[in-house]
């Protein structure tokens, strides 16, 4: 499966295909409520309105004219600093290594830019995609209980030192 699926950068439909896996899989998957739809809503309109092509860059993963997943290399809160974001793989995409390519097109990217460090925000019921930052060399920083999107959940920060 890994070898015919394309990364391409976001096009028209994207974000709204986007939109609409991370609200239907949360929910289904993890008992969010619905103001999870919004947060990913506005995370996408920033990111159609403010990227920066020189340094901000999306990966949208597709085998023939199916979407698979997604990831996203943007600019971090502080200097030199690169967030990952919208990391998602549909439930038939798991499981082949995507997830895996997926990461390490972010960090190759992140590392080529010119960024210092890449971090990301997550909740420690994403097992997988956890045991794949570690494997990657991510650490995580972080890690405190909330109450978000309806449920009960372990808020987790990870930081990759790029250089």
């Amino acid at each position: 499966m890994n070898d015919e699926i394309e990364l391409r950068d976001l096009a028209i439909g994207d974000a709204g295909w986007l939109i609409q896996q991370h609200a239907e899989l949360y929910a289904r998957e993890e008992g969010f409520d619905a103001s999870f739809e919004p947060l990913v809503a506005e995370i996408l309109a920033a990111y159609l309105r403010t990227r920066d092509p020189a340094c901000e860059r999306a990966w949208i993963a597709w085998d023939g004219e199916q979407r698979l997943g997604s990831i996203f290399c943007v600019k971090g809160p502080e200097p030199g600093q690169a967030k990952l974001r919208l990391f998602l793989l549909t439930p038939s995409a798991r499981g082949k290594g995507l997830g895996k390519r997926l990461l390490d097109a972010c960090i190759a990217y992140a590392r080529e830019r010119g960024y210092g460090e890449l971090v990301l925000w997550t909740h420690a019921s994403h097992r997988a995609a956890c045991a794949l930052y570690e494997k990657a060399g991510f650490t995580c920083t972080d890690s405190h209980p909330v109450t978000s999107f309806g449920q009960r959940l372990e808020e987790q920060t990870w930081k990759l030192k790029l250089t």
